[in-house]
């Protein structure tokens, strides 16, 4: 065997390495997906038992936290395999990512201890969870960054995207239920729950530009309009402010705290069962090129060392392999390539940032005017106070899952044909 065949072997066998490492990836992150589910039903669970006094949820939070320690259990040996590997196949900064969770972990025990003793407060508790789960996605994030593989890498990063979201659902999940298990709630409590939401909508709009065309399809089944519905309807009622027509905050019944889990548990559920369509999907495309890896390295082994039929042959083939205009496009993006130019990446990701910060203050300020625009239509059609009509607008987007700017432009392009329908019909 010459040594140009032993060299394409290596190189083969280098591929179904690479490959079988992103198949263990994928099942790690199968993984850490149960393990954050599990810890985002115990935070809710706490959040409620805490605010209550311990007068609720207690059997609930207690099936939950040993769920949570079961899935864990299963997580760290998955994680552990990555450590007990004589050549680790992950990148440097995944091993830290994980090496910071590791001790993360061992806290666990300490927090659930506060919760039992009330020696924490609600917002502390989700806090400390909040944390843990933000650990854990980063090697998500990571084990994304990581791969070489451009269709594993677009599943990763929408399965990414879906888990960040789902996560701030769940954060959604424990602040309504503190206010509502409160009756009340403050403007801080009300700030966040509206930034909680706009930060999820902008990360499932990632996850649908990312993911295929069947994740997207699980995507649009599993979403249920009616609890969609129940729970916008309860975002409203957690938003209101004092007024004369309105309830006053002190007039929400506590009991819409169950509710509210209920519904965002739902919504939540629904969620993960779209994260498991897409990891399994993925595992699938994993040993699917590891098979075909596997092909190829037979196929390799089992040809012949052939010699050139024409002169020059193989040196005049390079160019038919791969032309020098996509080898520059392969060399930039290679590692190595990367390497070479982070300094000139870092000065024009400087400048980047401040032309992506203008064009935001730009973007932010035109969505307000079709916003304001929308809205004095709405309350000229609609006879509402200026308020009535942003909840109104708020509710219409997120029951069409649009962001307001785009529920914006929708109803100024209606009224537009409708204007010109009506001076049609004057005519």
């Amino acid at each position: 065997m010459s040594s140009a065949q032993q060299l394409l072997l290596t190189a083969i066998r280098c591929d179904i390495d690479n490959l079988t490492h992103l198949a263990i990836t994928a099942d790690i992150v199968g993984d850490i997906s149960h393990f954050i589910h599990m810890l985002q039903r115990e935070r809710g669970a706490s959040t409620i038992y805490l605010a209550s006094q311990g007068q609720r949820f207690n059997t609930r939070r207690n099936t939950y936290r040993q769920h949570s320690q079961q899935a864990e259990t299963l997580m760290r040996q998955r994680l552990e395999a990555l450590s007990q590997e004589a050549r680790p196949q992950a990148a440097a900064r995944l091993l830290r990512r994980i090496a910071a969770v590791w001790y993360a972990l061992d806290e666990l025990g300490s927090l659930r201890h506060a919760i039992d003793t009330f020696a924490i407060s609600p917002d502390a508790a989700t806090q400390a969870f909040n944390q843990l789960t933000s650990g854990l996605l980063a090697i998500v994030f990571e084990a994304a960054d990581t791969s070489i593989d451009p269709d594993i890498t677009r599943t990763l990063v929408a399965i990414f995207h879906l888990m960040q979201g789902k996560e701030l659902a769940g954060q959604e999940r424990a602040c309504g239920a503190f206010g509502f298990t409160h009756g009340h709630f403050d403007n801080a409590h009300r700030d966040l729950l509206n930034q909680l939401v706009r930060d999820q909508q902008r990360c499932f709009d990632t996850f649908v530009e990312f993911a295929t065309p069947e994740g997207q399809q699980v995507w649009q089944k599993e979403l249920s309009p009616r609890t969609l519905s129940g729970i916008a309807h309860l975002r409203d009622i957690a938003c209101q402010r004092t007024s004369t027509t309105s309830p006053t905050v002190e007039e929400i019944p506590d009991t819409l705290s169950e509710t509210w889990y209920e519904l965002t548990t739902l919504r939540i559920d629904s969620m993960k069962r779209v994260e498991e369509a897409l990891i399994s999907q993925l595992s699938l495309v994993c040993h699917r090129k590891i098979t075909q890896a596997k092909d190829t390295l037979a196929d390799a082994k089992a040809q012949p060392c052939q010699t050139p039929t024409a002169p020059c042959e193989q040196l005049l083939a390079l160019n038919d392999t791969q032309p020098l205009g996509e080898l520059t496009v392969n060399a930039l993006t290679s590692p190595l390539g990367r390497s070479l130019i982070e300094l000139t990446q870092a000065q024009a990701g400087r400048l980047q940032g401040l032309s992506d910060e203008l064009e935001n203050t730009r973007k932010a300020l035109r969505e307000r005017k079709l916003i304001e625009r929308a809205k004095g239509l709405i309350m000229a059609h609609q006879e509402m106070s200026e308020e009535e009509a942003y909840r109104f607008l708020r509710k219409t987007s997120m029951d069409q899952s649009k962001s307001m700017a785009a529920m914006a432009q929708t109803i100024l392009d209606l009224s537009t044909m409708l204007k010109r329908k009506e001076e049609k019909r004057s005519h």
